[in-house]
């Protein structure tokens, strides 16, 4: 069942999930569970849009790492929309801004996909306009082809 905390959209078929204003230890680890729940609906890629977030501690770095790493070993990946400098700064100062491609939009995040199947596009190179529409539960399971792609 979907964590309410954690709403999850689906824009041109990849589930973007909204984080909340602040990660720390009280919702770091139901975060963890949203993110991975939102991947394993069969997509290639998976947005988190932290536009709202101005804290995160370390146990919401190892939330995003976590669903960073099964993504990697599930050969998807997983993309930081990032805005707001408060929280640009604790992925910059952890090196983790290099590790886990970060975007300052969701327009970029959403270009960086590249096909618009799901699948990973190659290369860090963002595009302005991605031109999606935007569908979400079942109308979006539909247009997607599904969990299965």
């Amino acid at each position: 069942m979907p964590d309410d905390r954690f709403p999850v959209e689906v824009v041109g078929c990849v589930p973007v999930v909204a984080a909340p204003a602040e990660i720390d230890i009280t919702n770091a680890e139901a975060l963890r569970s949203a993110l991975l729940d939102a991947a394993a609906n069969g997509h290639g890629t998976l947005v988190v849009n932290m536009t709202r977030t101005q804290f995160c501690d370390s146990s919401g770095l190892h939330a995003l790492i976590a669903a960073h790493k099964r993504a990697e070993a599930e050969d998807r990946e997983v993309l930081l929309v990032i805005p707001g400098t408060a929280a640009l700064r604790v992925f910059a100062l952890t090196g983790m801004d290099r590790v886990i491609p970060t975007f300052t939009s969701l327009d970029q995040a959403l270009a960086h996909t590249g096909r618009r199947d799901g699948q990973p596009a190659l290369g860090w190179e963002p595009v302005t306009d991605p031109g999606q529409a935007t569908a979400t539960g079942a109308a979006a399971s539909a247009l997607c082809g599904g969990p299965d792609r």
